[in-house]
């Protein structure tokens, strides 16, 4: 039996589909709204003021911790990029995945031409599109505005105008806004250590369940 015509489309936009860990579900079946299972610790926002779209916060060391997706949440992971930063982030998100029983599917979009690839995955039907490499800023600049349901996190990177369903976590060494601007002259390499990708992915997730959205989390004090 030959498949849909619209899944022909969908398999062709994306370009590379892994299923990580998880449950295996085809993501077809009802999905309760995620829900963050802990909380947040002293420390990462001001707890008086809820921060304005865009803001930077800073948050304490580990004042993330406390907090974990519930299981089987569904992920999809945008990795774009050779460089060793970037396999740094995927290598974090994917042990991340792991360990919390996340049902984490990546998507590798055509270097080319991203955004088919892109707006393909996000038809999947995922509580959290993740993005990791530099390469993928400009084409999330013209899909994030176009998908106000669907959240957003980038980690090592942010956009320049993000909208409200855009989280970014970025620190001094990893400051890349796209617009076809260079990197920022802090940008560093080095600073992708394994540490702070693995914080990256916690904080950010951490700050997306408890429904801290388009706002910067900013990792200098690791």
């Amino acid at each position: 039996m030959r498949p849909p015509h619209r899944a022909v489309a969908m398999l062709a936009a994306v370009a590379v589909l892994v299923t990580g860990c998880g449950s295996g579900d085809d993501w077809s079946r009802p999905h309760p709204e995620p829900t963050a299972v802990g909380t947040l610790g002293p420390g990462f926002v001001d707890p008086s003021a809820r921060p304005a779209p865009e803001a930077t916060v800073t948050p304490r060391p580990g004042s993330w911790a406390g907090v974990h997706p519930p299981r089987d949440y569904r992920v999809v992971l945008l990795a774009l990029g050779g460089d060793a930063p970037t396999r740094a982030l995927v290598t974090a998100v994917e042990d991340w995945a792991e360990q919390e029983h996340v049902d984490l599917r990546k998507v590798v979009p055509d270097p080319n031409d991203p955004v088919p690839s892109i707006t393909g995955a996000l038809e999947m039907g995922p509580d959290l599109v993740v993005s990791a490499g530099n390469e993928l800023i400009d084409p999330l600049a013209i899909v994030t505005p176009s998908h106000l349901s669907q959240q957003f996190l980038v980690v090592g990177a942010e956009l320049a105008e993000p909208t409200h369903n855009v989280t970014a976590v970025d620190w001094s060494g990893a400051s890349f806004r796209g617009e076809g601007l260079d990197a920022s002259s802090t940008y560093d390499p080095a600073s992708f250590t394994a540490a702070r990708c693995t914080a990256a992915i916690r904080a950010g997730v951490a700050a997306v369940l408890n429904d801290l959205t388009g706002i910067v989390v900013w990792l200098d004090q690791l």
